[in-house]
């Protein structure tokens, strides 16, 4: 196991376990100040509706050149994060240039706000008063062949026979119509395998198995997984200070941040995130959100934010930490002499068979891994089957050994404040967020997007919708999560340590 992965766990088993009562908002905060820095916080520049302006753009630009939706549809129900519904009022209706593959959004004082469609670098927002984007876009072509001439899960060809005979075929057809309950919800896909198999699906109206949804923070897992890869390379070991080049000065505090902590959402650099227990609604813009939005090189922006508290010590839901991440990725790539923008396909996603993801970039070709991305629900699935099989796939070991126990493992500083909910770039089901074992970890993003892992029965469950109807949804989800488990027998034990230990079993599990 790499040392980094060992040290890590091993100080995260040691800490206190989380209390009965999750700590109130006060607390948060009092302890958060007893470890504050003398450091000034300077808000993101511009004007926030022309920020929510640019967000507008991007979404309407994926959901109609990637995604398929009617441009009035996603008006309505999609993105809510970066292009908030009540903003929209603001603005001008979103032109829909279909020749240029482009989005424009007007606003009062006549600022336009542009997004293009790029092909493999998704949908990109253009910076203001600028037609062009300061990168070339590569055309990233995956090796794989058709996905109807496969198997599942390298294809979408599914075995024909009946489900095994252990399943409740009821009690899961019953979890799938709970998934879709109620109506408002707007879930667009459910899937769920059960030792690495497909066995139940459904899609809402004009989604297919192939259809791209919005992933939102679920991109965060996927960047994790990309860092994995590299660590399995030797490119980095997670214990060592993450060398950004903005942080090289000598004396520069940051330089003492090290990947296991930026991993963990503690890196401590100060900015404002609408997760904070301490946020103002009323402003300033959050820079959480302005790493989408402000058609600005996110990686620098990023690593130019001062520190807030010392690295390691408060875990909070920062979009800079796995910007910094993506940035150690684009570093590590290109000093190979890889290409970079290929480098997701390349090395994971035609590992695993999957065709329809695609990390979104800023202008300047970062991948905005934190959460501008898209991908079918089959293709969540098959990333969530890399972490139930221990990072190893086909035989063949993708991540470190050790890795996938890393990401799942509560994180030092979220347990210093009692929230047993976060690892590494994944969430974990500490507090019982849903009515399935604690061991069950999880991808999550805004609008309801989750992909979990449930080790304890072999399930992969993922559920994906429009972001309007994400209060209305978490009912229905948590019924069929319930459902779900009583439908399947729980994993052997014997089964669940040979994936950890060994890693030989491929994705069927067999």
């Amino acid at each position: 196991m790499n040392k980094g992965l060992l040290v890590t766990i091993l100080v995260a088993l040691t800490v206190t376990a989380a209390a009965a009562q999750a700590p109130t908002k006060d607390a948060l905060i009092a302890r958060a100040k007893s470890f504050e820095l003398d450091t000034p916080y300077v808000p993101p520049p511009g004007d926030p509706l022309t920020h929510h302006a640019a967000g507008f753009a991007k979404v309407m630009c994926s959901a109609v050149f990637m995604t398929g939706l009617a441009p009035d549809f996603a008006a309505e129900n999609v993105g809510f994060f970066t292009a908030p519904y009540g903003q929209r009022a603001k603005l001008g209706k979103p032109v829909i240039d279909r020749a240029n593959k482009a989005v424009h959004v007007m606003l009062p004082n006549g600022v336009t706000r542009t997004a293009k469609y790029l092909g493999s670098q998704g949908c990109v927002t253009l910076p203001i008063g600028e037609s062009a984007m300061n990168f070339k876009p590569v055309a990233v072509k995956s090796r794989l062949p058709d996905p109807a001439t496969q198997l599942w899960p390298m294809g979408d060809m599914l075995p024909q026979e009946p489900l095994p005979t252990e399943i409740d075929a009821e009690k899961l057809k019953a979890a799938v119509n709970a998934a879709f309950q109620p109506a408002e919800g707007l879930t667009a896909a459910f899937v769920v395998t059960w030792k690495g198999r497909l066995i139940a699906e459904r899609y809402a109206e004009g989604v297919t198995a192939q259809t791209p949804l919005e992933g939102w923070s679920m991109g965060k897992s996927v960047t994790a997984t990309l860092f994995g890869i590299l660590v399995k390379d030797g490119v980095y070991d997670l214990d060592q200070p993450a060398p950004i080049p903005e942080w090289q000065t000598p004396g520069d505090p940051r330089a003492k941040i090290r990947i296991a902590d930026i991993l963990h959402m503690s890196s401590g650099l100060r900015i404002k995130a609408p997760q904070d227990p301490d946020y103002d609604p009323t402003g300033p813009y959050p820079d959480h959100v302005y790493l989408y939005t402000g058609g600005i090189d996110s990686f620098h922006y990023a690593a130019t934010r001062p520190l807030q508290w010392p690295p390691n010590t408060v875990g909070r839901y920062h979009n800079t930490d796995p910007v910094l991440i993506s940035y150690l990725i684009r570093l590590g790539v290109e000093k190979s002499g890889d290409e970079y923008l290929s480098f997701p396909q390349r090395v994971l996603f035609d590992k695993l068979g999957i065709r329809t993801m695609v990390i979104e970039t800023d202008p300047f070709g970062n991948f905005l891994g934190q959460g501008y991305e898209v991908g079918s629900g089959r293709d969540w699935a098959r990333l969530g089957n890399l972490f139930l099989q221990g990072g190893v796939w086909n035989g063949e070991r993708i991540l470190p050994e050790g890795y996938t126990t890393f990401v799942s493992t509560l994180a030092p500083a979220w347990a210093a404040d009692n929230r047993p909910i976060y690892g590494a770039f994944f969430w974990l089901n500490g507090d019982g967020q849903y009515p399935v074992p604690r061991d069950a970890y999880y991808m999550a993003g805004a609008g309801g997007q989750t992909t979990l892992m449930i080790p304890s029965h072999d399930l992969v469950v993922v559920r994906l919708g429009h972001y309007r109807g994400e209060s209305y949804a978490a009912s229905g989800f948590s019924e069929a999560l319930a459902l779900l488990i009583e439908a399947v027998p729980k994993a052997q034990k014997a089964r669940a340590q040979e994936f950890d230990d060994r890693g030989h079993n491929g994705p069927s599990g067999k």
